[in-house]
């Protein structure tokens, strides 16, 4: 439905039996009010009854872990399982693998040292700390995963 042509068509109406009948001269119909650009639905309510101060988390300080992982002969390494946990804690929080190019990367809070986790099967786990409390970011973390010693399963 358009709106502005049915405005116009019901302004001329009005226009055309006020002066014909009452006033008999030239009167302006005022335009109608536009309807709002979203419905109340979608507007996004200012506060959560029963959830006082609770505000939604910005991705705007995240730190960005990036790398790349190898094979031993130093192709890139797709598939590769990537665990990501605080430093200290148990539970690993953050899961992820790596590209067909051997390549990740994985935003996690700025403020923490963390702990990942590389593992391929028929190859050694490696472990690796990341300083996240700067949010200067070193460049890329680089794996070069060797087989375990029953070779590549």
């Amino acid at each position: 439905m358009h709106r502005p042509q049915w405005t116009a068509i019901l302004c001329t109406a009005a226009l055309a039996a006020s002066t014909s009948i009452a006033f008999g001269g030239v009167q302006e119909c005022a335009p109608s009010p536009s309807p709002p650009a979203t419905t109340p639905a979608q507007q996004a309510p200012a506060a959560m009854p029963g959830k006082p101060g609770k505000q939604k988390y910005s991705h705007a300080n995240d730190f960005l872990i990036r790398g790349t992982v190898f094979t031993d002969k130093a192709f890139a390494f797709p598939g590769v399982q990537l665990r990501i946990r605080k430093a200290g804690e148990k539970k690993f929080r953050w899961e992820s693998y790596t590209d067909s190019r051997g390549e990740f990367a994985v935003r996690v809070p700025q403020g923490s040292d963390y702990e990942m986790v590389v593992r391929a099967k028929g190859f050694a786990e490696q472990t690796r700390t990341i300083d996240a409390r700067t949010g200067a970011n070193d460049g890329n973390i680089v794996f070069r995963m060797q087989p375990t010693a029953g070779g590549k399963g």
